[in-house]
């Protein structure tokens, strides 16, 4: 039976981890997400020591933790991985300032993840996805005339489709993440040039280049918007949009072009990254327009690549 998991206390009665999750915030650049899931996770671990401080705890005390996460919560690579990341970080940042004179948690091994290679679109696929909201659009207006509603009711709403439109268009376009996506402000696209600036993990800055159809799906978007806001891309209300809302019409709009409807807007970066090299890109510059700070992160999508020749290969040659 998996043991019982702590119950954490509030982190504000816990000084030292207020402080770091305030500078992680501020200094660091952090995304709420991040800053939400180290706050769980170092809550939950403190925990598991209530009695004891920060500052001495020894190796011993996280290799008990991991193996009740691994062994007697059976908890997976990935999540035993995210809660040391957590631990990592805090005592890096420990470390760095002085208030231990080593990291407790550095050399400790963890679970290897298990190899799996990032799913994506083809380009026919990413065609009939692009063109959904259009295509449903047109659907839904049918419908309404032939039910006798007036279109003109509906017909105030198109922008809403056209932005829909754009940010497909923008994240295929530039290999974007969610995040990214829907924290761009008016300011960061320049349709002139046809690029985006983006603030990427770590408030990292980034320039992507955007093709003439999302260039294009961006300035129709822009024209018909009635909200004149600093985000980007606004909800009917003209407050900025949400990931949430996003998630939920890229659901709406992939089951429309017959595709499988739990793909998350993730895959459309790996889809971007995977075309790239698929059509002769180098692998460093792909690095850099998804904004990797590890080259080590984008070599996965040459492995897709190199799967895919293989298939190739292995239908085609005579001697496969």
């Amino acid at each position: 039976m998996p043991a019982p998991v702590p119950t954490p206390p509030a982190h504000g009665q816990d000084p030292d981890l207020t402080e770091f999750l305030a500078r992680l915030e501020a200094g660091r650049g952090a995304s709420p997400h991040t800053v939400r899931n180290y706050r769980q996770a170092l809550m939950e671990f403190k925990a598991t020591v209530p009695d004891r401080s920060w500052w001495d705890l020894t190796p011993s005390d996280f290799k008990s933790y991991l193996y009740s996460l691994a062994r007697g919560r059976k908890l997976g690579p990935a999540t035993v991985r995210l809660r040391f990341a957590a631990l990592r970080t805090f005592y890096k940042e420990a470390l760095r300032e002085g208030r231990i004179k080593s990291n407790p948690v550095a050399g400790l091994p963890l679970p290897k993840m298990p190899r799996r290679l990032p799913v994506f679109l083809n380009q026919e696929q990413v065609l009939a996805l692009l063109d959904a909201p259009r295509q449903l659009w047109a659907k839904q207006e049918a419908r309404a005339a032939a039910g006798g509603k007036m279109k003109s009711r509906r017909a105030g709403k198109n922008w809403q489709m056209l932005r829909d439109a754009a940010w497909l268009e923008l994240f295929y376009s530039a290999g974007l993440r969610l995040a990214e996506l829907v924290g761009l402000k008016r300011e960061n696209v320049d349709v002139r040039q046809g690029t985006v600036r983006v603030f990427g993990k770590g408030r990292k800055e980034r320039l992507c280049p955007l093709g003439g159809p999302a260039v294009r799906a961006l300035e129709a978007y822009l024209d018909a918007c009635p909200f004149d806001h600093g985000a980007l891309f606004v909800s009917e209300h003209g407050a900025p949009l949400n990931g949430r809302t996003v998630q939920l019409a890229l659901k709406r709009y992939l089951a429309a072009a017959g595709l499988d409807s739990r793909l998350s807007p993730h895959k459309l970066r790996h889809t971007f990254a995977t075309h790239l090299l698929d059509h002769g890109a180098d692998l460093r510059s792909v690095q850099e327009l998804l904004g990797h700070r590890q080259l080590t992160t984008t070599q996965i999508y040459t492995s897709v690549s190199v799967e895919r020749l293989k298939r190739v290969y292995d239908r085609a040659h005579p001697r496969a």
